[in-house]
């Protein structure tokens, strides 16, 4: 596809959540498996569906319910995901990414991202959440293709992907509340198999924290197009004390995620709000 006929998707796309919504987004929200229940908490909210959004892609995930939602929250105009698109479902890295530019178009200036993922970090136990401060990717890169100028320069820069400003904010709120955060490294894998022990430990050897399936294209595609960026995962399994008959399981996976909610949509909300 190329560059013209995909920014006509998008703007398609834009277009059509135009007509259902009465003001443009300036914050976007992408919650992943089991963490859709921050949507909840969006006040005067429309939810659109992701089937009936032109171009749009529908997840395919359990946990990831497939709706786009619109309103209000911690006093600002807010867009959230309630389930993102991820590489392995078969999508090209231009859809996994596209409700990202979709969210550029609107007008949207920070977003925060959530995910799920294994602790490979020792010190990390299930329900720990993490803030993300750096991220190593070995997924395609979704910037390989022509350039689209209209969001971006050729060679973005991603020394600092992550707010170090939005960082800071969201300790010292934790800091408040007596909440204990992990900061660190999030690698970014296709999936959708689960990690071996030996990619685990390779992961550990440079650097990473945690392990999970999503979020980096989404970054790169958010710094392409100028947006700040907030992101945290929950652990959900640990990667990093698997024994011979100890193995990861997707549910297992969910019920984690939902079980560490409540705290990361309080900490979203209030972090929100102070923007």
């Amino acid at each position: 596809m190329n560059n013209t006929t995909y920014l006509e998707q998008i703007d398609q796309a834009v277009a059509y959540i135009k007509t259902k919504i009465q003001q443009n987004p300036t914050v976007g929200i992408v919650l992943g498996s089991g963490i859709g229940a921050l949507a909840d908490e969006i006040e005067e909210a429309i939810a659109i569906p992701y089937k009936e959004i032109p171009h749009f892609p529908v997840s395919t995930v359990a946990g990831h319910k497939g709706n786009l939602f619109f309103g209000r929250l911690g006093g600002q105009n807010v867009m959230a995901m309630q389930g993102r698109f991820h590489y392995y479902e078969g999508y090209t890295m231009r859809e996994v990414t596209f409700p990202i530019r979709v969210m550029a178009r609107l007008g949207v200036k920070t977003l925060f991202v959530s995910n799920a993922a294994g602790a490979v970090n020792p010190s990390y136990r299930v329900g720990d959440l993490m803030i993300i401060t750096d991220h190593i990717n070995t997924m395609p890169n979704p910037l390989i293709g022509p350039n689209m100028e209209e969001f971006g320069v050729r060679f973005p820069d991603m020394t600092m992907p992550y707010s170090s400003r939005l960082r800071r904010r969201a300790q010292s709120l934790a800091d408040q509340r007596g909440l204990m955060l992990q900061q660190g490294v999030y690698v970014g894998t296709t999936g959708p198999s689960f990690e071996t022990r030996s990619e685990y430990r390779y992961f550990a050897t440079i650097g990473a924290d945690a392990v999970g399936m999503s979020t980096v294209p989404e970054v790169i595609v958010a710094r392409h197009s100028g947006i700040e960026v907030f992101g945290m995962s929950i652990i959900t399994n640990q990667s990093n004390s698997l024994g011979e008959d100890c193995l990861n399981d997707g549910n297992d996976v969910i019920q984690a995620a939902q079980r560490a909610t409540l705290t990361l949509t309080s900490l979203f909300k209030d972090l929100i709000a102070s923007l």
